[in-house]
């Protein structure tokens, strides 16, 4: 189903909607999202807490059924230092489906973006909770990490 906007945001139905918010979100900031990673945990879980640091380019998730926590990407190299802000969506739900995109530098497979998606569990709500420039390498190694 198509995102809808609603006054100031846009909410979708199914965490693939991320994806597409993610995409559209890339094409005003100039760096254009072409890999897209859903989170899922191993314990099956795609319900998640997301907290991150935006000037040190960090961002944690955690899942909401088992509490395992990922560094994502390349955020283990920047962790030293950071001040993680937990994420709350506008209804003041915790608990998100989570879709990194990626964009890539021109003819090449090195990461030079990278945003983070999120559908609210509650609400629907869908957006771009937090983007940064990165120096993340290789995209299959790195989306491996989101």
């Amino acid at each position: 189903m198509p995102i809808t906007k609603k006054g100031d945001y846009y909410y979708g139905t199914e965490d693939a909607d991320i994806a597409d918010e993610v995409a559209s979100y890339s094409t005003f900031n100039t760096y254009i999202a072409t890999r897209f990673q859903p989170a899922t945990c191993p314990c099956g879980s795609t319900d998640f807490l997301l907290l991150t640091d935006e000037v040190e380019g960090v961002a944690k998730r955690i899942c909401a059924e088992c509490r395992t926590e990922v560094l994502m990407g390349d955020s283990a190299d920047y962790i030293e230092g950071a001040e993680l802000d937990n994420h709350i969506c506008v209804c003041d739900e915790e608990r998100f489906g989570i879709t990194s995109g990626v964009a890539l530098y021109a003819d090449s497979n090195d990461v030079r973006w990278l945003y983070i998606g999120c559908r609210c569990r509650r609400c629907d709500l869908v957006g771009v909770f937090a983007h940064w420039k990165c120096e993340g390498g290789d995209v299959d190694a790195f989306v491996a990490k989101l």
